[in-house]
């Protein structure tokens, strides 16, 4: 009886360990920040909309643009490697903001100030990844043609100045919540005279 071309194959490669495939390792990994450019675009358009009409929700309607356009070139770079976007992990991106209106802020059925300061953590964190996606795409655009390393540079330094704009805010959100002050951000505790500050966790 002939084998089938499954089993055939299955046994080639029975106790044989299978080298990991670099591309299609790159392709989860761009997949994986393009389903997170799409939870953090939905996460800012919805921070905005909470603040329209002020300073702050301008801000982050620019930046949901900026990012929506990071997302664009995103897919120009995958496009370039060859690298097809996989609808799945964006979906996925997608309830993971959805998910985040769980988040506990203090209230049960509307914002609180809290919601500001978790909203903007996720989002800078958001930011903080897309820095280190840039600078992976940068390091491999030296021996790959196909990406642009001025682009990417472009792309990182834009990365860092999104990030240095959602910290503001962000300080300005927990001023507001934890300290009651409309425009100010926490100050740092004071030390006691005589004794050294303690790190970390200790007590």
């Amino acid at each position: 009886m002939r084998r089938s071309a499954m089993e055939h194959r299955r046994s080639e490669t029975s106790g044989k360990r299978v080298a990991p495939d670099p591309h299609r390792l790159l392709g989860i990994y761009l997949n994986d920040h393009l389903a997170g450019a799409g939870a953090g675009i939905a996460l800012l358009k919805r921070t905005s909309r909470a603040h329209r009409d002020t300073d702050a929700g301008r801000r982050l309607a620019a930046l949901a643009e900026e990012v929506a356009e990071d997302r664009n070139s995103l897919r120009e770079i995958m496009m370039a490697l060859d690298i097809p976007a996989k609808d799945l992990r964006m979906l996925l991106g997608m309830a993971v903001a959805q998910a985040g209106r769980l988040k506990p802020n203090g209230r049960l059925l509307s914002r609180s100030p809290l919601s500001d300061v978790l909203e903007l953590e996720a989002i800078r964190l958001g930011v903080e990844g897309k820095k280190e996606l840039w600078r992976a795409l940068h390091t491999l655009a030296r021996s790959d043609p196909a990406l642009d390393t001025e682009a990417i540079s472009r792309l990182l330094a834009r990365a860092e100045r999104q990030a240095d704009t959602l910290e503001t805010l962000r300080l300005t959100a927990v001023g507001r919540a934890l300290r009651g002050a409309p425009g100010a951000a926490a100050p740092p505790p004071r030390r006691r005279a005589g004794r050294a500050p303690k790190a970390g966790w200790a007590t």
